[in-house]
């Protein structure tokens, strides 16, 4: 009644992070689009200031409760 199915979602972000752990803005990140099962920083490129561009390719489960 009301459940909807949980599914696979292939995530690609790119985020620009300021200086400090990277850990939690990456997890509030792909939270947005689920629950993350699994993921990877595939490019990181330093930018002026201390910032960091960051591609990310993740899993997550989208839909689950």
């Amino acid at each position: 009644m009301g459940h909807s199915t949980p599914r696979l979602q292939r995530v690609s972000l790119e985020l620009i992070l300021e200086r400090g752990p990277l850990l939690e803005p990456i997890e509030k990140a792909l939270a947005q689009h689920g629950t993350p099962l699994r993921w990877a920083i595939t490019t990181c490129t330093a930018l002026p200031e201390g910032q960091r561009w960051i591609r990310l390719e993740a899993m997550v489960l989208h839909g689950a409760s």
